[in-house]
């Protein structure tokens, strides 16, 4: 009979004693189950223990998460949150800096817990890191002085612990800004404390609209313009994400820019500011353009960059045009002006001849109303941004647009592409592909670094937008019944080149210019049949039927790559070290051999010449990334996200764990793949879903091929033997 659902069978561990097995029942208070350990092991006053999760994140086990425990869980009795709390109090507080050291680092990995964070801050333990950060700076710069680098930890350390706190949202009195400001305006503060530094403005920015308001007065742009210059990817990443804070948070009147501002490097940070000083140019010059791969968190925060600039666009977008607003009637007059070289006739001829003459030319500029145009403008979106884009095409593309507007004013009527209701419906049309308005994606990193190569980006790719509109009226041989036949087109090249990420705006109008109108044509019947000839039912059927074989035929392919086996570089918590070791996988499966090696081998290494062995059937787990212990590690904190990204460990019997990090991408796809293979689990990496679309077609074409009375042989034909003699060759020369 099977045990009841409520009671479990656990191992519990205690320092220096034989780990227990015990079955523990849920119904019972979590004291309870305490306080029956602490008697196993003859423990006085069992109420200053606690449970914890016995792997990599160490949580405290309480009333509300303890239905996560399964059957089999490994925990292990330590001092309770409370105790654990007035320990590390009193020990940040040591006269001895090794011991304050390790009570920093032992705050800063148990900050991670919320049930400890709680009963830390409870001890005000907030103020007395507050204080050891506000006096850092001066004792930084003089145990740098004495040589003392360690000090460089603790304050790294200490950083760390205030950026886990802040991560639980829990209400407390915050450190200082301004200490933490003047971290950030060192150039020479160690890149650990920098990073933490960064991380803490950008949490005090995005939790608390006073801390905010002290932020945004406290950092300028050159402070943040040396950090974007550097070459360490991870402080440029911290850079940006406090840039976009400040951004987000920013209220409408502070998003715009004072014109009597003289030294703009000493000025609050505000987006406007940002295009004058081109920032965007610089961190296209040296984080996009750098000699580093951009990783995923450094995508997102582009990402974020990118949407809260676009969104500047929305209050003219949302604004309507006064038709009786003399200054907005003006810039109208200016695109006429330009257009037809003319000058306002304010005193020349009868009213009735200058209104007819401005009717027949604003009907010439393809506005609908030809006699206010100003009627126009009043639809939201896109408003007045329609008309700004007009004016900065007219002005700064003169050529062009003369070009436009002379061409089609000359072509019949009914042939003629209307510039002005062109322009309107294609600002709408670019604002809604880039999403003007709308608030940035949580998990997106889909940024175009086109954008950050000008500092007015939007309407240059409306300049080149509003040429591809008339090249393609005039490639489809439009009338004025086809517009939205035209926009549709349109559309759809803007947005098949703008899925290539072209690096400048010039990459863009290359794959502009190749994505003709014949052109698109041509990828719509491609498609189309593409599309009848997979979605019918049977074809859906037979890729079910056929993808379990495809996953087997991945799944054999990993584990041969693990039979042939990896080297793998050896990387210590304080510098990368020239060592190796090896590691492969049994021909039968079952183990996993592997051993250091003096220098990196050539070819496979033999099975007998790696010393040590780990059984697979003992493998409990395999964690990726910030799971894995040997990024928990004291160096942990400056590991670069491209380490971060190809680490992974293997957690076997009695909390051991054997730790990588893969030479590349591919390696890692590889081991992580035919680890889960082995443990019986799915295999997710990127390279899977990529070889399972890559076999799945070509196992589906090859079957659908008509090969109707054609015998296809079980086994591939043999291999002619060669000729006694090659004398029927003929000699060209």
């Amino acid at each position: 009979m099977p045990p009841p659902a409520d009671i479990l069978k656990v191992a519990i561990e205690w320092p220096g004693a034989f780990p227990k097995l015990m079955e523990i029942d849920q119904k019972k208070p979590l004291s309870a189950i305490i306080k029956e350990v602490c008697e196993g092991w003859q423990l006085p006053n069992h109420e200053t223990y606690a449970l914890q999760n016995a792997d990599s994140t160490n949580f405290y086990i309480t009333e509300k998460n303890r239905n996560n425990i399964k059957n089999g869980s490994i925990l292990r009795l330590t001092k309770s949150p409370g105790q654990m709390a007035m320990q590390l109090h009193e020990r940040i507080q040591s006269s001895s800096l090794d011991v304050k050291l390790d009570a920093l680092k032992d705050l800063a990995n148990s900050s991670r817990d919320i049930t400890f964070a709680q009963e830390f801050i409870n001890l005000d333990g907030i103020s007395l890191l507050t204080q050891m950060v506000e006096s850092g700076t001066e004792r930084y710069q003089k145990l740098q002085k004495m040589m003392k680098p360690c000090f460089g930890e603790m304050l790294s350390f200490t950083l760390t612990a205030f950026v886990e706190l802040m991560d639980h949202g829990i209400k407390s009195r915050a450190c200082s800004s301004y200490s933490i400001a003047s971290f950030v305006c060192k150039s020479s503060m160690d890149s650990a404390v920098l990073q933490r530094s960064l991380a803490i403005l950008e949490s005090m920015v995005l939790n608390s609209q006073d801390l905010y308001q002290k932020v945004a007065q406290e950092i300028t742009i050159g402070q943040l313009m040396p950090h974007l210059q550097g070459t360490d990817q991870d402080i440029q990443t911290y850079t940006i994400a406090v840039i976009n804070a400040l951004f987000l948070k920013a209220p409408e009147e502070k998003r715009q820019f004072d014109e009597n501002i003289v030294n703009i490097h000493d000025c609050p940070l505000t987006l406007k500011l940002m295009n004058r000083c081109a920032l965007s140019s610089l961190i296209f010059q040296n984080v996009i353009r750098g000699p580093k791969p951009i990783n995923e968190e450094m995508a997102h925060q582009l990402y974020m960059l990118q949407v809260l600039t676009f969104n500047l666009l929305e209050d003219r977008m949302m604004t309507k045009m006064d038709p009786q607003d003399q200054a907005q009637r003006d810039i109208i007059f200016e695109l006429r002006r330009i257009a037809f070289d003319v000058e306002c006739e304010s005193n020349s001829g009868s009213i009735e001849k200058r209104k007819s003459m401005y009717t027949r030319d604003y009907k010439k500029l393809g506005f609908i109303n030809h006699v206010n145009p100003a009627v126009d403008f009043t639809q939201i979106p896109p408003g007045m941004l329609a008309l700004d884009n007009m004016l900065y095409f007219a002005r700064q593309h003169q050529d062009s647009y003369i070009r436009i507007v002379l061409e089609n004013s000359s072509r019949e009527d009914k042939h003629e592409c209307p510039f002005g209701r062109s322009s309107i419906e294609l600002t709408k049309m670019l604002c809604e592909i880039l999403k003007v308005g709308e608030l940035p994606s949580e998990n997106c990193h889909d940024f175009h670094p086109m954008f950050f190569t000008h500092d007015r980006s939007f309407e240059e790719f409306f300049c080149i937008c509003i040429q591809l509109l008339n090249k393609t009226w005039k490639e489809m041989r439009a009338t004025s019944e086809d517009f939205n036949k035209v926009m549709q087109v349109v559309r759809e090249q803007i947005t098949r080149a703008l899925t290539a990420k072209p690096n400048s705006l010039d990459q863009f109008k290359s794959r502009l210019q190749n994505l003709s109108y014949t052109e698109i044509l041509k990828i719509r019947q491609s498609e189309r049949m593409n599309q009848e000839d997979f979605q019918s039912r049977p074809i859906v059927e037979l890729r079910e039927k056929i993808q379990p074989e495809i996953m087997e035929l991945i799944k054999q392919q990993r584990l041969n790559r693990l039979c042939e086996g990896t080297c793998f570089r050896k990387i210590s918590s304080r510098r990368r070290q020239d060592k190796f070791w090896y590691c492969r996988l049994s021909p039968n499966h079952k183990v996993l051999h592997y051993g250091d090696l003096e220098e990196s081998p050539q070819g496979e290494v033999p099975h007998d010449s790696l010393q040590d062995k780990l059984p697979v059937a003992d493998i409990k787990a395999v964690v990726t990334g910030k799971d894995c212990p040997h990024m928990k590690e004291k160096g942990a904190l400056k590991q670069n996200k491209e380490v971060l990204e190809l680490a992974f460990s293997i957690l076997y019997e009695s909390d051991e764990y054997l730790n990588f990090i893969a030479p590349d991408k591919h390696e890692y796809c590889v081991w992580t793949d035919g680890l889960n293979a082995l443990l019986g689990k799915e295999m997710t990496s990127e390279f899977t879903r990529s070889d399972l679309d890559t076999l799945l077609n070509m196992e589906m074409k090859l079957r659908l091929l008509d090969l109707e009375n054609i015998q296809i042989p079980e086994a591939p034909p043999p291999i002619p033997k060669e000729p006694s003699n090659y004398d029927f060759v003929y000699d060209c020369n």
